[in-house]
């Protein structure tokens, strides 16, 4: 059995540790506020540019955009999202998984090849991908200190170049998406090429002939006619570098706030733990006091009882 001054020593430790979780809590709950704020107020623009992008690649020819084109796959790049620091729960060992268990089933003979790069941001991921050997082939550490839009920018300019002379045939993203505190999506998504629903639709569909002849437009697509200016595709062709960018922006704030939340529910779990913990260390301190003032009540009157008849 522990003794009195062990179990007491058990306690201030455990005070100590409640203290830290509680305060990590509250600046977890701060950051997560602002970081928050900043995905609610992003994704309204990524989702306009996403729908006008696909309004134009409906209207306009887009085969001569190399970013649109889908070509054999013998090069893949993920992007695997994790944080620079542990202490949030689960939240690095999902991506890491998912990451793990995305390759092993869908590019299982490029892995085995060498053809699978990863663009890894964060240090959690990096050190696991790098202890279990895998192709890294770029890293973004500590980027999430003081997150900006630059380091995103410079961050999509590279895949993109690279995408561009052919070493990737296809960049994919794992993530996790901001839902609430307690929850956070797990996601795999395509960045290049640009995914199909960006794609124009084919003509003649069913779809577009059941469409009232007054309401129909170039490409099959219904809705307003719109005139652009200048052209669509010189539109297009400066927009896709914004979408590009933008979108992995918005990865890293979903990436961000979704950390933030598993923290602070982190550390509310382990100062709740905590709280039990000391509960009952006061109760096995408490029963341990007691039976040790029973044992020297029981050892007074014993002697007491030696005295009395010895005399």
């Amino acid at each position: 059995m522990a003794t009195l001054r062990e179990i007491r020593r058990r306690i201030s430790g455990v005070k100590s540790t409640q203290k830290i979780t509680k305060a990590m809590k509250m600046v977890a709950a701060a950051k997560l506020r602002r970081s928050q704020d900043a995905v609610i107020a992003a994704r309204p623009y990524a989702r306009k540019m996403k729908e006008l992008l696909q309004q134009l690649s409906a209207v306009v020819d887009v085969t001569a955009q190399p970013l649109f084109a889908s070509r054999e796959v013998k090069n893949v790049a993920i992007i695997v999202v994790t944080a620079d620091r542990g202490l949030c729960g689960a939240f690095n060992a999902n991506i890491i998984r998912a990451a793990v268990h995305h390759i092993r089933t869908q590019y299982a003979d490029l892995q085995a090849a060498g053809n699978v790069k990863l663009i890894v941001i964060g240090k959690k991921g990096h050190d696991f991908f790098f202890k279990n050997e895998y192709h890294i082939a770029e890293k973004h550490l500590g980027i999430f200190s003081a997150l900006n839009f630059s380091k995103a920018q410079a961050i999509a300019g590279e895949f993109v170049r690279r995408y561009l002379r052919g070493e990737y045939d296809r960049v994919q993203v794992v993530y996790n998406e901001f839902k609430s505190i307690v929850h956070q999506k797990l996601v795999i998504d395509q960045l290049l090429p640009i995914p199909d629903h960006t794609a124009p639709q084919p003509s003649g569909t069913d779809a577009a002939k059941s469409q009232p002849k007054e309401e129909s437009h170039a490409g099959g697509k219904a809705g307003i006619d719109y005139i652009y200016e200048p052209s669509g595709a010189e539109i297009i062709s400066a927009l896709l570098p914004k979408h590009l960018n933008f979108q992995l922006w918005k990865v890293l704030l979903e990436s961000n706030a979704a950390e933030q939340g598993a923290r602070m529910t982190a550390m509310d779990n382990a100062t709740t733990n905590a709280s039990d913990m000391i509960r009952e260390l006061q109760l096995s301190y408490n029963n341990a006091r007691q039976a040790s003032i029973t044992k020297e009540l029981l050892e007074i009157v014993s002697g007491a009882e030696a005295l009395k008849q010895a005399n």
